[in-house]
């Protein structure tokens, strides 16, 4: 892990500080994390670190990512011999919140399904459901009419997490209808909200 890590940091933040974890997963919708950190850098006392599965990967350019990336392989190494932190606990505790944006249809039946094969899906396996916990779904329109889907995206809020709904619009495989990921502003007004809540900044 890089300097900054939840293992290095989890008791040296300052008070007053609040911690987000953006997971993100292999919808073509991954391609708006550079925007999404960069918006969510600029609310006063946030501290930002994201979780990728592998095929997120593909939609991101990984050096325009201002902040501490962990993926599968980080798992792995940071945990040689019975004494070593375990990184998606790590990451639990260290997270005051946790926003998945986006959430393809994959990753979406996991978590309905309790299955944790890869770092990110671990991180909500093992969530604290005091803390909240918000999902930003994203998929073709197909996939998303699918009637599994709602069923699905209502076990995750029966949970206790908090769905920010798709929208329509023309998707980058040409279908246009229902399925894309919320707006950026959308996402990030949504986290404020719950800043505000808990009585924190969140600037203009």
């Amino acid at each position: 892990p890089e300097p900054g890590s939840p293992v290095e940091k989890s008791s040296s933040t300052p008070r007053g500080t609040f911690r987000v974890l953006v997971g993100v997963t292999g919808s073509v919708a991954a391609l708006k994390l550079p925007v999404l950190i960069a918006e969510l850098l600029q609310i006063p006392g946030l501290e930002v670190q994201v979780v990728t599965t592998e095929r997120a990967k593909h939609f991101y350019n990984v050096q325009e990512i201002p902040v501490t990336l962990y993926s599968d392989e980080d798992e792995w190494q940071l945990w040689k011999r019975r004494s070593d932190p375990v990184l998606h606990i790590e990451l639990r505790r260290w997270a005051d919140l946790m926003l998945v944006a986006p959430l393809d249809a994959n990753t979406l039946a996991k978590l309905a399904n309790g299955l944790c094969d890869n770092l990110l899906t671990c991180v909500v396996r093992a969530w604290d459901l005091s803390k909240p916990l918000l999902f930003c779904p994203a998929m073709n329109t197909a996939m998303w009419e699918h009637p599994i889907t709602s069923r699905q995206v209502e076990q995750l809020k029966s949970f206790g997490y908090v769905e920010i709904p798709c929208v329509v619009k023309k998707l980058v495989c040409g279908d246009e209808g229902r399925g894309a990921m919320a707006e950026v502003w959308t996402i990030v007004e949504s986290v404020k909200r719950i800043l505000e809540e808990r009585g924190l900044p969140v600037g203009s």
